[in-house]
């Protein structure tokens, strides 16, 4: 049986799973393989597996494998093997794969092996190797495909974490971590810390009013992400540029202070100021924005910008720039960072001081 992660990944958070036979996950997003075995862990650990990993360092590491699975244990009911690595097995595994895969259906054991490789094309998937897991197995397709996917999947992630986001949270979220899926689930993860009061009182509440969901979901919106991410612990001039980009003036205000507080270079801050304002210049003077190698998902954010600056406002840009450079190299006496936080609270549309 072949499945796409999307599909079986809500599955195998039910209650109960079988587990028992051949399992391959292939992919190039190693963050799915691991929810995957986070996700097959419980059920093991419900059947009284003994969970081990074996790394394919060569084609007789599949006898090893063999080996395991065909030992029995005083202790456990079965073996759950985690098998790494890209090395096909030869064609008397393959044989032995099948057998294993056929007395997992008919009950003749219970043992479980996952294999995790690369990703795998149709021409490698037509293979005889392949045939055990896609006629007697579970193949699970580890990649995504468009952004809607990886929403899914983060929305899913999501609610274990107890949180609900708005769709426009959702959009913030995403283009704060470049639509990077790690990134993103790593945000989600702080947040469920951040707002662990509140989940924890929704919990209470709902125990004490006998409500049937499981979760004490914390609803976000855009705002509450906002604040949420300006208070995080650390930020970089990515978040700052996202800031500046966004017109929220007080966030890129407490990112500044956070960046001076933890000594961020003022070269790299410059950097990141001037990009912007030199792309917000270019993109007025109707250059097309991807031929400035600005990402697809910050174009919304950098027309934005636009839309908020006028020719008069961002003439006087380059002698601002100008000048911070100088206060970092101290040929002017201003402090660089005074300088650099007029610069960027300009970008985002709150202008200090009128112009002449």
């Amino acid at each position: 049986m072949q499945d796409t992660f999307i599909k079986a990944y809500p599955k195998l958070l039910q209650p109960s799973v079988a587990v028992a036979g051949l399992w391959l996950a292939h992919g190039d997003e190693p963050l799915l393989s691991q929810w995957l075995i986070d996700a097959l862990r419980p059920h093991w650990r419900a059947q009284n597996y003994a969970i081990k990993r074996i790394e394919l360092v060569s084609v007789k590491s599949w006898q090893e494998v063999l080996s395991e699975l065909g030992s029995q244990s005083l202790f456990d009911d079965a073996s759950a093997l985690i098998v790494t690595g890209n090395h096909k097995p030869d064609k008397a595994v393959i044989t032995e794969l099948e057998r294993f895969a056929q007395d997992a259906q008919t009950g003749a054991h219970s043992h479980s092996l996952l294999w995790l490789t690369p990703k795998q094309d149709k021409r490698a998937q037509s293979s005889k190797w392949f045939a055990p897991f896609s006629q007697y197995g579970h193949v699970i397709d580890c990649n995504l495909y468009n952004e809607q996917q990886r929403q899914q999947l983060l929305q899913i992630q999501a609610q274990q974490f107890g949180l609900k986001l708005s769709q426009d949270a959702w959009q913030l979220l995403m283009s704060h971590t470049e639509h990077h899926l790690l990134s993103a689930y790593q945000t989600l993860w702080r947040l469920s810390y951040l707002f662990a009061p509140q989940l924890m009182a929704n919990s209470t509440n709902q125990e004490s009013s006998n409500a049937v969901t499981n979760t004490a979901n914390v609803a976000l919106d855009i705002k509450d992400l906002q604040a949420a991410l300006v208070s995080d612990a650390q930020f970089s001039v990515f978040d700052l540029s996202d800031a500046m980009l966004a017109g929220n003036s007080a966030q890129v205000a407490k990112i500044i202070f956070q960046l001076k507080a933890t000594d961020e270079p003022t070269t790299l801050v410059l950097w990141s100021i001037s990009k912007d304002m030199r792309q917000i210049m270019q993109l007025m003077d109707g250059q097309d924005p991807q031929a400035l190698g600005i990402w697809r998902s910050k174009q919304g954010l950098y027309q934005q910008a636009c839309r908020r600056q006028s020719k008069a406002q961002t003439v006087s840009w380059p002698a601002l720039l100008y000048r911070c450079d100088q206060a970092i190299k101290g040929l002017v006496r201003q402090p660089a960072w005074e300088l650099l936080l007029q610069a960027a609270l300009e970008l985002s549309g709150k202008r200090l001081f009128p112009t002449k």
